[in-house]
């Protein structure tokens, strides 16, 4: 039996796709996409997507737990630390009815911030979800990019609330 070096690719039954970061003489470290690190005997079920060369020594844990980072933020929906804008620390948002029976309805503006900033960041996986898909034709996948384009041109108001411009939504460009 050939060992799997670190980097290869794997898809195991129970636990999904995932990368070799560690070999041992009995198992195998791998990062799942979906759960995280899990140890596997080296003979367990598993498929291999791509197998690189038993190249323990080349690679620091380091560069492993760097990659990792990579690949958590990329693929997870977890948020991101957004700042935002200063002027807006500590306020509250404040909803108020045309119906003056109904009470006015206050939010903390971190609390709402923070919302906006999690619809940010799932339509972004969305759509690296569906830039990956494989089920998907390449018109699909620029008929879907649109959509979420034109819906972060539709949040572009909330834009005042982010203290970066590069954190910020952008729709469409103007043709001009």
């Amino acid at each position: 039996m050939k060992l799997l070096g670190i980097g290869s690719r794997i898809a195991h039954p129970d636990y999904g796709k995932g990368v070799v970061i560690n070999v041992s003489s009995s198992m195998y470290w791998v990062s799942f996409l979906d759960s995280g690190v899990e140890t596997i005997d080296l003979d367990a079920e598993f498929e291999v997507i791509e197998a690189l060369e038993d190249e323990v020594d080349t690679i620091s844990f380091s560069e492993v737990e760097t990659t990792l980072i990579r690949i958590l933020r990329k693929w997870s929906d977890v948020t991101t630390l957004v700042p935002i804008a200063d002027k807006w620390k500590g306020g509250t948002l404040l909803i108020q009815s045309a119906d003056p029976g109904l009470a006015p309805k206050e939010i903390p503006i971190d609390t709402f911030f923070h919302k906006i900033v999690m619809v940010r960041d799932r339509l972004r996986v969305m759509e690296q979800k569906i830039n990956a898909s494989p089920v998907l034709d390449d018109q699909d996948k620029v008929d879907l990019q649109q959509y979420i384009t034109r819906i972060y041109g539709s949040l572009t108001t909330f834009n005042i609330l982010f203290k970066n411009k590069s954190d910020q939504f952008v729709g469409e460009k103007s043709k001009s």
